[in-house]
């Protein structure tokens, strides 16, 4: 089906070198729906601003819009007007209604001048549309301001949809509405969509409605396209670590972990970043980031912006195998893991959860390369650990524990490990600024005043009152949570890009359990860190894990998002886990209050 809608290189500039949008290409057909979506100035306004030929004056556009194989860029503005509401209708953001004008003479008004309708049957019709939009007809009756900011939204709904248009540029079409209008607004879209052959492209914050109705998603940063492809791909399996980064944003109620934002913020306009313009923000980022842009290539069945091909895993861990022996009558092996395969993303935590003995801990060292496995290989996998040592390739994709043990000590270095019991993970003959300091001696970086300084502040970091007396103090001199904090600081102090905290909480009260729990996911936010997060408790592991894995007797039984395992887990194991979290409930055999006075009867 040839395009009616094709854009080609459009840029858009506005005045002071704010640069909007820097080469956007697409094709859009009949029946064709498309969500444009970004955070707040990646470009979304001006992309259907300067398709309607509705951009301000001073702005510098160039590039190509065809509608029809017409050139619509330096188009006069009397022939733009002829086609606008006709074939091309636009909705904008901020509804610009005539405050003195009754509604409905100005939802009718498109219907007048480009329908060549009556008033009395521009009305009449203006009232179908308002019902078919879900806007009480009455209301046209009424000027602007007496309308709540959700009806006026539908009121621009019905005014973009009177005259039957071929293309429609919807900016935040929901905004200001409650789910069940919303609901029926994007349903209303659909029905276009289906029965008119419309072409759509929908603008908004709201991802979870966005991909119940588009077909294809544009994701926009800075005025450039992050990813572009099928919805289900974009936003159920998202390849850019900026779209993985907007998915994950979202509270929807399928998921169970709190919010968690991206990092940094978006760039300065008249200032955008060299390279790749995310890599300021982005987990994965590597040298070349910073130096080269990247081009809109295909990855994974859709187009994504990213040298490294899109997120990668920071660590994989394949068809791993150990035993212990025991002791007895024979010695035989006894498996702690088998043939167990998982991954960690840049950015992402991972909880791996099971009951004691499961495996867990095995897991975590095999990983930590604290301990060999029988077999399986522990990967560096494309576009994790890049520091590598001046002159030698990367890890990339290449099994840890084949390393030299040069090159494996220095691979550690991105891997750091938080035990369960501070109290044994730390030194007792060292000083606490001598423990956190230790990884940076052995590794040796930096100057000694210069280690000093990072150890002091990764202290500070994790919400320790640093002097004297916390410096030269030993582990034993301090509480359960003081250790802890200092065994993270330690932990963070080489700045690695993965964390595997193996039951970071355990030997906790509850209170210091949050407060610990809280700085983990902060922390890992505003360093970009994966983390796998060990723990039995699956209450817990819901609050900080995008994804979970279930272990049972050395094996996973099971795993998926946080959400999903948490409220329909398939094995019993997990089902056994949900059962045995803690919850708040009166006790059975304690009676209801008897209602109080004559009223209550």
């Amino acid at each position: 089906m040839s395009a009616l809608l094709t854009i080609r290189d459009l840029r858009v500039t506005y005045k002071g070198a704010v640069e909007a949008l820097g080469g956007i290409d697409m094709d859009l057909a009949a029946g064709d729906s498309l969500a444009v979506v970004g955070e707040s100035g990646a470009g979304k306004t001006s992309l259907a601003r300067a398709v309607v030929g509705l951009m301000p004056s001073a702005a510098e556009i160039t590039g190509s819009v065809c509608f029809r194989g017409q050139q619509l860029l330096g188009l006069p503005e009397d022939e733009l007007r002829r086609l606008r509401w006709r074939h091309l209708a636009y909705a904008p953001q901020h509804a610009a209604f005539n405050p003195v004008v009754r509604l409905g003479d100005q939802v009718a008004e498109p219907l007048r001048i480009h329908r060549g309708m009556g008033a009395s049957d521009a009305l009449a019709r203006a009232e179908e549309l308002a019902v078919e939009v879900g806007l009480d007809p009455n209301l046209l009756g009424c000027h602007p301001h007496e309308l709540s900011g959700g009806e006026t939204r539908l009121a621009l709904l019905a005014m973009a949809l009177s005259c039957e248009p071929e293309v429609l540029l919807l900016d935040e079409p929901t905004a200001g509405l409650d789910p069940p209008a919303a609901r029926a607004v994007l349903e209303r879209v659909r029905r276009a969509i289906s029965q008119r052959e419309l072409a759509v492209i929908l603008i908004s914050h709201d991802l979870p409605s966005l991909s119940a109705v588009c077909a294809q998603t544009l994701v926009l940063y800075a005025g450039r396209v992050a990813e572009f492809g099928q919805t289900h791909k974009v936003v159920g399996d998202p390849a850019h670590p900026y779209s993985w980064g907007l998915v994950n944003a979202f509270p929807v109620m399928s998921t169970s972990k709190d919010l968690r934002p991206i990092r940094g913020s978006a760039p300065d306009p008249t200032a955008m970043p060299a390279g790749c313009r995310f890599h300021p923000r982005c987990s994965q980022a590597e040298t070349i980031c910073a130096a080269e842009a990247p081009p809109l290539e295909e990855h994974r069945g859709r187009l994504i912006t990213c040298l490294l091909g899109g997120i990668q895993p920071l660590i994989r861990l394949e068809r791993v195998t150990k035993s212990y022996e025991v002791n007895g009558a024979r010695r035989r092996p006894r498996p702690a893991v088998s043939s167990v395969s998982l991954e960690v993303l840049h950015g992402e935590v991972v909880g791996l959860i099971g009951p004691s003995g499961s495996g867990k801990s095995t897991l975590a060292r095999i990983a930590a390369g604290l301990l060999e496995a029988d077999s399986g290989r522990v990967m560096l996998a494309i576009g994790g650990l890049g520091r590598q040592p001046p002159g030698e390739d990367a890890f990339r994709g290449q099994d840890v524990q084949a390393l030299p043990q040069r090159r494996r000590r220095a691979a550690r270095r991105d891997m750091q490990m938080i035990f369960q019991d501070p109290s044994r993970a730390l030194s007792p003959r060292l000083r606490v600024l001598e423990a956190v300091r230790e990884p940076l001696d052995v590794i040796a970086e930096g100057e000694a005043g210069e280690r000093r300084a990072r150890s002091v502040a990764a202290l500070e970091r994790v919400g320790l009152r640093v002097g004297a007396a916390l410096l030269e103090s030993y582990p034993q001199q301090l509480s359960g949570g003081q250790q802890q904090r200092v065994a993270i600081a330690r932990a963070l102090v080489s700045e690695p890009r993965l964390l595997l905290a193996d039951e970071p909480t355990a030997m906790l009260d509850a209170s210091e359990q949050a407060r610990v729990v809280a700085l983990l996911k902060d922390l890992q936010v505003e360093r970009g860190m994966g983390m796998l997060f060990i723990s039995h408790d699956l209450a817990l592991v819901r609050k900080v894990a995008d994804r979970v894995v279930v272990l049972a007797d050395g094996e996973v039984v099971e795993e998926g998002p946080s959400g999903r395992v948490c409220s329909a887990p398939v094995s019993a194991v997990t089902r056994g886990l949900i059962d045995n979290c803690p919850t708040f409930e009166a006790p059975a055999n304690v009676a209801e209050p008897e209602p109080e006075g004559e009223g209550a009867r």
